[in-house]
């Protein structure tokens, strides 16, 4: 699949400094900060630096060190935020996957018992 990253997506002008965010912690490859809307106690998204518009293409096209970086930022969001009960990692994906925008971001939401994510 081809990828072409729209560098207008709220999430861009985010990194860009374009638009404010609530940052709960940041490192030189992923930004993690509080959701608008937040589905539980807390709802923080994780995203990488680079222009990578999902789950998939940044597996497939992200250097190691910005896999580490990503992941040691979403460590540091959970130690952060006190999940230590429990937490539901997201990465909606494209269209069937409900993906509101175009670059790559995992949700971190906890706080709370999260229930089941999908209804038999």
């Amino acid at each position: 699949m081809e990828y072409a990253y729209d560098d207008q997506n709220i999430f861009a002008k985010i990194l860009r400094g374009e638009i404010p965010n609530k940052t709960v912690y940041e490192n030189e490859y992923a930004l993690a900060f509080e959701d608008i809307t937040p589905q539980a106690p807390v709802h923080v998204l994780v995203i990488p630096k680079g222009p990578y518009m999902s789950l998939d293409h940044f597996a497939r096209d992200a250097s190691v060190e910005e896999h580490s970086g990503f992941m040691q930022a979403v460590a540091e969001v959970c130690r952060l935020t006190g999940v230590e009960e429990g937490f539901r990692a997201i990465a909606n994906t494209r269209a069937h996957g409900v993906q509101e925008v175009p670059h790559y971001h995992m949700h971190i939401l906890g706080g709370r018992p999260m229930g089941r994510m999908l209804a038999r």
